[in-house]
């Protein structure tokens, strides 16, 4: 039996993303959405000899729900955990202890198979690369504003906030991130954001947007959303957790050549020649926003400016 479009994506993820060695021993945990992507993990995992265990929970509600707590203690016991879940485990806590304590973790949040082979086939040294690049220079920033022919127009204040750059290599003690990857992502800082920004490519928890999603941005947070279902859709997801929901959370850019808009988030938000503003919590990426919800919004077609140089112009990286 040859390998599949699907095992290879497998391997690429545990010996490139992860840089799994011989003895270190992988967890896979996924839902019964996710079943068959986990366990082609898990097969290819054994495959690689490594002391491997599969486990599949109960999908979960929403994107940064605490998974239950046996699985949350199981995740420190190994070298690399792999989450191919049908909601995201990136913003948890079970995923943060098991950080501090030194394991490497992929989360796979909503991944398909499509998206799977698409995004994983692609040369993470040449991501990691672009992304290294956009993270030094962001890191430089202090204003960066993005504007688009939809009518988006927003400047967000970095000055002083660490830029992560989700490059798809996993491979020191602690270190973590989505697969398939490729973004450059910084968490604005609170209370300082001014515009309006216009969700055309999709949204995180809505997928493809028909009508565009206008979001007005006051001091911070999103004061006023509005367009047409999705719009309508979005305030419903947001209602629940108040002001900190609304909280500008992540400015981000995509850097996957292989990677196309598809309405799952976790492929759309690394497009290249796209940008994602998240609403929500930012604790994990160094803001002080605690709350339960991460929602990104793809832009398609954005001009960038770090300060006053021009980065993106129309969808198109300056930046090689």
């Amino acid at each position: 039996m040859g390998l599949t479009k699907l095992d290879k994506a497998s391997i690429i993820a545990i010996k490139d993303c992860m840089g799994a060695k011989k003895k270190e021993s992988v967890l896979v945990i996924t839902d019964e959405n996710k079943r068959e992507i986990g366990y082609s993990l898990y097969q290819n995992a054994l495959r690689l000899g490594h002391k491997s265990l599969f486990v599949e929970m109960k999908a979960l509600n929403y994107h940064g729900e605490e998974p239950p707590a046996v699985i949350a203690e199981l995740m420190q016991k190994f070298d690399v955990v792999l989450c191919p879940t049908t909601k995201s485990l990136t913003h948890t806590d079970a995923r943060r202890n098991a950080s501090a304590k030194g394991v490497r973790i992929a989360t796979f949040p909503g991944i398909t198979k499509d998206v799977m082979i698409r995004g994983l086939n692609a040369d993470y040294k040449k991501i990691a690369r672009l992304t290294i690049k956009l993270t030094k220079l962001l890191e430089k920033t202090k204003t960066v504003r993005v504007t688009a022919p939809n009518g988006t127009d927003i400047e967000l204040e970095i000055a002083g906030r660490k830029a992560i750059p989700s490059k798809g290599l996993f491979h020191k003690k602690g270190e973590s991130g989505n697969l398939p990857t490729g973004e450059a992502f910084v968490a604005p800082l609170e209370g300082k954001s001014n515009g309006i920004f216009v969700v055309d490519g999709s949204m995180a928890g809505i997928g493809v947007v028909k009508n565009p999603i206008r979001i007005k941005v006051e001091k911070g947070y999103a004061t006023k959303i509005t367009g047409g279902t999705e719009a309508r859709k979005l305030v419903r997801m947001l209602s629940k957790f108040g002001k900190k929901g609304r909280n500008i959370a992540e400015l981000g850019i995509g850097t996957n050549d292989k990677a196309k808009l598809s309405g799952n988030l976790l492929e759309d938000e690394k497009v290249l020649g796209t940008v994602h503003i998240a609403l929500g919590n930012n604790k994990s990426m160094g803001g002080n926003v605690s709350v339960p919800i991460h929602v990104d919004g793809v832009i398609k077609k954005p001009t960038v400016y770090f300060d006053n140089k021009i980065i993106m112009k129309n969808g198109k990286l300056l930046v090689s």
